[in-house]
């Protein structure tokens, strides 16, 4: 067996030999993307190495969700996507013999108080312990696929488990700078390698497996060129100039559908009608990029393509349907995708009602960030996605990350931080601007650099930003 992450294979193998030796396992997962196909790639590998398990999603680990966790008594409990940055919280249950705790994660591990030692536990497989950056190289399910392949025995090839590892990835939004970087390229290696997954260039357009043409050109947000960028009709103009036959039976065809030398002219005319725009040509070379899909989906569909795929499982689990998005990731199709079609339709018009109340009410200004407050308007489960969709929109800078604060509850706040990578490697860490604003006014945060959260209480939403504000300025300055 060959080790995906060669750096963390020592400690892969010592969780690995603790979950197969448990009686049970309580498998607890986060509901976003990555948590979802962590939860799979887990669950699967647990399946096949004959564990009885039993599995739990968990929207935030706190320490009631760590409480409900250790009641259902088994000898393991598995933390994957999560439990790196609350092993302050896990460490009383795992040492009072309520759990043996094994966490496979990639977020910031909890912090000690000054002058103490940092928590930690023995079976914990997180890529920051082994200079591999969390945040762009190695995703939550990335890590549980790490373990998955050290939890193999004879006759157990976990290697088609990429595919749900890869989809994480793309979901935590790891693709950003072309495709996939650093530790996750040995996934992707061995992903092709067991026939699961074909990498190629193309067009870094969302959509290629199931929009039609016009919609694919409207919708990219990936590269605004005037006269197209949500514009239908232009559109329709463009494509209906060039020299393809872009219609079947008086339907347009999709991406998917056109030949390679077809793709090639309307991605040559769309860059030149872009550069004759202004657009500038470091933003129109980012029209190709690396592509991921999934060699045994249907053509066509939208768990084909693993950007697709990832927007799926969000719109399950944000809407407190992860067993649908975990059924999905387990190959169930028939009644458990068209659930997640249903649930994928809703999540869109949110994120598009969202988006347009972030634009029609806009943004405030402070002097380091943006932030709004969408109070219940927006769902909490959703509002990160939307402010990272409103980055760089009308109205919106993209040369400073956005703060944005849902209703959690009668008492807290949500808060939902995004950036950017030229942010990030101008020094930004959103990290720690959640995990130390949060903490200055009584509530809790953490995530990536370029991506985070944290829960406050509701009246202290005034002095977070003005810490936050502060933070991001001794970052960036």
């Amino acid at each position: 067996m060959s080790d995906p992450v060669p750096a963390m294979a020592d400690r892969a193998d010592a969780c690995a030999e603790r979950v197969l030796a448990a009686d049970s396992v309580v498998l607890a997962s986060h509901i976003d993307a990555d948590g979802l196909t962590s939860g799979a790639i887990a669950a699967t590998a647990l399946e096949r190495a004959g564990i009885p398990f039993e599995t739990t999603f968990e929207k935030q680990l706190d320490a009631d969700a760590i409480e409900r966790i250790a009641a259902t008594d088994h000898e393991v409990a598995l933390f994957t996507d999560f439990g790196s940055g609350q092993l302050d919280e896990i460490l009383p249950h795992h040492r009072a013999g309520a759990f043996d705790a094994v966490v496979a994660d990639h977020h910031q591990p909890a912090t000690a108080e000054e002058g103490a030692e940092p928590p930690e536990i023995e079976h914990h497989l997180n890529p920051l312990l082994f200079g591999i950056d969390g945040a762009s190289e190695l995703s939550g399910a990335g890590a549980t696929y790490v373990l998955a392949r050290a939890m193999e025995r004879e006759g157990v090839d976990n290697r088609d488990l990429a595919a749900l590892a890869v989809v994480g990835a793309v979901g935590d939004m790891q693709d950003t700078d072309g495709g996939l970087l650093g530790a996750n390229e040995g996934i992707v290696a061995e992903g092709v390698d067991a026939g699961a997954i074909e990498e190629v260039t193309d067009i870094s357009l969302y959509g290629r497996q199931t929009r039609p043409l016009p919609k694919l050109l409207e919708y990219a947000s990936e590269l605004r060129i005037p006269g197209i960028s949500g514009d239908e009709e232009g559109a329709i103009r463009f494509l209906s100039e060039l020299d393809i036959d872009l219609k079947v039976d008086g339907d347009w065809r999709r991406w998917v559908d056109l030949s390679f030398e077809e793709r090639q002219t309307v991605a040559s005319a769309l860059m030149q009608h872009a550069i004759s725009r202004g657009v500038p040509p470091e933003r129109v070379n980012g029209v190709t990029t690396t592509t991921y899909t999934l060699s045994a989906e249907e053509v066509g569909t939208e768990l084909r393509d693993v950007s697709e795929f990832s927007t799926v499982l969000n719109a399950t689990a944000r809407y407190e349907r992860a067993d649908v998005g975990l059924a999905v990731c387990l190959g169930y199709r028939g009644e458990a995708l068209e659930e997640a079609r249903t649930l994928l339709r809703t999540h869109r018009r949110n994120l598009s009602e969202g988006l347009e109340w972030v634009k029609t009410e806009g943004v405030e200004q402070a002097d380091n960030l943006q932030w709004f407050d969408a109070g219940t308007r927006i769902r909490e489960t959703i509002v990160g996605i939307i402010a990272g969709m409103a980055l760089g929109a009308e109205g919106v800078r993209r040369d400073q990350p956005i703060v944005a604060f849902a209703q959690e509850n009668d008492e807290e706040l949500k808060v939902s931080a995004r950036g950017s990578g030229f942010l990030v490697r101008d020094g930004l860490d959103l990290s720690v601007v959640m995990s130390e604003a949060a903490a200055a006014v009584g509530g809790g945060g953490g995530g990536h650099d370029v991506a985070a959260g944290a829960t406050i209480p509701r009246e202290k939403r005034d002095a977070f930003v003005e810490e936050a504000d502060r933070i991001v300025g001794d970052q960036v300055d």
